[in-house]
């Protein structure tokens, strides 16, 4: 029997793919097993090699594998493109239609079913996926009637002839191969689950969820990829709890329309990837510099311009932190699991309240897309945070004056009304202005604005801005990393321990204000330090360089052809460094 495996199938876009991915592993899910799912996929709607591979565990995993146990192959493109990862007992199941070649330098045995003419004989060729299910579930001796729950939630709207039908497609695909394997056959067969309930998402369901859970009431975005999956979610839970969602006409609408609902009292999101927010720039200063509140995802994906839409990369670092003209506060978070991707988007709608300023939650399309195992969240965790927010009734102001929106405080923030609040009227420009909103050109009232915008974000209040795992006062290497590269590193950094190095891991979740003081211990103490990211020219590396120094101990991993690491390259790479 085996603990952990991983499993993908592989076809052209639009024939089910990522419906025979999920149909697989929310069964599993719902038997108790951990489970990491990524999809590749092209930037069309039909056509182009698409796969989803699928780790599954009896322990918890954040990261794909490294080797393939089985592949499941309704093409030959699959089995060309793919069948490298799998080991030498490893498992191709392939559709008998496009009469399957295995390729000669691989020792894994394959198997042709006829997924379509099976699925023609039960009615319709659609069918072909569950056929392939139940192909899988012979290889696993697993008992087909795990699927049962599962057919009946996806097809029962569609009459139970169909749920049936369905069924009946998995048991002549499990049947069909059982022929194949015969008596004598290694099956790959999972230790049982513990069959406890766990959730199983996106790290977009989280963010829209953490987001919800926050008090947001009010989304304006664009489409685009990898970040829609945040509106789509949106767009159903809203409406329940007098929200709205408003598919804008373009980014620069969305940003401006969600600080106008910040602006009246109404806690906003948008959310776009990198180009999105190229567009969403200028009004990102305007939120700045007003000092609106102001929550923004941006899901990073494969650059420049429309670059590689629907593939893994972090390059949005830099641009996050200094792409507005001109100079104001912002925090930028980065979460590195889709625990985190929940809290701190509820997190980051107080931030943006408490500081007036924008929040940007950095994320990346492995963490936005993958899906996995989540344990329960804790909803009594998130509280609601409006900072200097005035509710109480104003004074009515000497000499017929104007509320000071930005008077000059101590720790920078100034009290903030809504519009309609009696004596609570302001100007509002994105010129520079006094401390009643009034435009202001002088030069002793620039430096008293600037200096007290940037006061806010001095002593910000962050949990966790850097997560440690570092259990060695003087390690041989320290591994740094953001977002989603977190579970590779931490797979890795298991196996370089068992190598006999003693190995530290800092992963950066607050990338702005760049947390200085709690890097700098680790990097102090570390003989060499790795940066692990998804980019050309190493931005974090660079951050550390600028803000912690000790550049000389300082290496780039990088890697940017559109897919995320894998553990075996950052143990390898780390090995031959030390």
């Amino acid at each position: 029997m085996i603990n952990q495996l991983s499993w993908k199938v592989g076809g052209q876009q639009g024939e089910g793919i990522e419906s025979t991915g999920e149909i697989f592993a929310i069964a599993l899910n719902r038997l108790g097993y951990y489970l990491y799912g990524y999809r590749h996929f092209s930037s069309r709607i039909k056509g182009g090699h698409t796969n989803n591979k699928i780790r599954v565990s009896t322990t918890q995993v954040r990261s794909i594998s490294d080797d393939l146990d089985i592949l499941v192959a309704f093409d030959q493109e699959t089995i060309d493109l793919n069948y490298k990862e799998l080991h030498e007992k490893g498992v191709i199941i392939a559709d008998a239609k496009f009469n399957p070649i295995k390729p000669e330098d691989t020792k894994a045995s394959m198997f042709a079913v006829p997924f379509t003419e099976l699925a023609t004989e039960l009615g319709t060729s659609l069918m072909k996926n569950m056929v392939a299910v139940g192909a899988t579930c012979a290889v696993l001796n697993l008992d087909i009637n795990v699927f049962k729950e599962v057919v009946q939630e996806i097809f029962g709207r569609k009459g139970q002839q169909v749920v049936e039908k369905n069924m009946e497609a998995i048991k002549s695909g499990f049947d069909n191969m059982q022929e194949h394997l015969g008596s004598n056959a290694e099956l790959m067969e999972l230790e049982k689950a513990d069959g406890k309930k766990r959730m199983f998402m996106i790290g977009n369901d989280a963010i829209a969820l953490g987001a919800l859970a926050g008090g947001c009431r009010f989304m304006a975005a664009y489409p685009i990829t990898p970040a829609s999956d945040i509106m789509e979610y949106l767009i159903k839970k809203l409406p329940p709890v007098g929200g709205a969602v408003i598919q804008t006409e373009d980014e620069i609408a969305a940003v401006t329309m969600t600080i106008g609902a910040n602006y009246g009292g109404v806690r906003a999101l948008t959310a776009s990837s990198g180009p999105g927010l190229s567009l969403k720039m200028e009004a990102i200063g305007l939120s700045g510099i007003t000092e609106t509140p102001l929550v923004i995802v941006d899901t990073q994906r494969g650059g420049p311009s429309t670059g590689l839409p629907t593939k893994q990369e972090q390059s949005d670092l830099m641009a996050m932190i200094y792409g507005t003209h001109g100079e104001i506060p912002k925090i930028v978070m980065a979460p590195s699991t889709v625990q985190e991707a929940f809290y701190d988007t509820a997190e980051a709608f107080n931030l943006a309240e408490e500081y007036q300023c924008p929040v940007i939650v950095l994320s990346d399309l492995q963490l936005s897309l993958g899906k996995q195992t989540v344990e329960p969240l804790e909803y009594d965790k998130v509280e609601i945070r409006r900072g200097k927010l005035v509710t109480e009734e104003l004074p009515e102001i000497e000499n017929k004056g104007y509320f000071k929106r930005y008077e000059v405080t101590e720790d920078g923030v100034s009290p903030r009304t809504i519009p309609g609040m009696k004596n609570g009227i302001h100007h509002v420009t994105g010129v520079e202005h006094d401390e009643q909103g009034k435009p202001s050109e002088s030069a002793a009232n620039r430096n008293a604005q600037m200096d007290k915008r940037f006061r806010k974000i001095e002593n910000i209040k962050f949990d966790t801005p850097v997560y440690k795992n570092a259990p060695h006062a003087d390690a041989d290497l320290l591994i740094v990393g953001f977002n989603s590269t977190r579970g590779a590193i931490e797979e890795a950094m298991g196996r370089l321990e068992k190598d006999g190095l003693k190995v530290n891991h800092a992963h950066i979740r607050l990338i702005y204000p760049f947390p200085s003081d709690e890097l700098l211990p680790l990097v102090k103490s570390a003989k060499k330090i790795v940066v692990v990211e998804n980019n050309a020219t190493g931005q974090l590396a660079n951050m550390i360089k600028m803000n912690v120094g000790h550049a000389e101990k300082i290496t780039k991993m990088l890697k940017y052809d559109g897919n995320p690491f894998l553990p075996h390259e950052i143990h390898t790479r780390c090995k031959e460094l030390v």
